[in-house]
């Protein structure tokens, strides 16, 4: 293989052109794409349940990916999106500074969507 084809002479190695591709492709890998995760929750989840799923948001975020947040609503809870919107505010305090929102959080139908990025790079 030719590794500085433009000096006199040209330099050249031998190598395993399957080993090489390899490397090549492992150096191109090294910078993280943003992805956008997704955490789905009810207006009557447990506070547990809401730490469970708070806690992997936060790994999302550490790991530079954007989170959106999905409130679902069924039945007669649709009639109370207000609780869904306090339960944001609260996600809110709680990523404090973690997190900023780049998309605050608005009604699409019979869910409410939102979504926080990281505030902080990945280094």
């Amino acid at each position: 293989m030719e590794v500085a084809p433009n000096e006199r002479p040209p330099v050249c190695r031998i190598m395993d052109y399957g080993k090489f591709k390899y490397s090549q492709k492992k150096k191109k890998q090294k910078t993280h794409e943003q992805k956008l995760k997704e955490v789905r929750l009810r207006p009557d989840i447990g506070d547990n349940d809401l730490n469970v799923k708070l806690n992997k948001a936060i790994e999302f975020l550490e790991e530079g990916d954007k989170v959106q947040f999905t409130m679902l609503f069924r039945g007669r809870e649709r009639f109370h999106q207000d609780l869904g919107y306090e339960m944001f505010k609260a996600i809110i305090e709680r990523l404090g500074e973690l997190a900023k929102v780049e998309r605050p959080p608005r009604n699409e139908g019979r869910r409410i969507l939102m979504v926080l990025t990281s505030s902080k790079k990945k280094v």
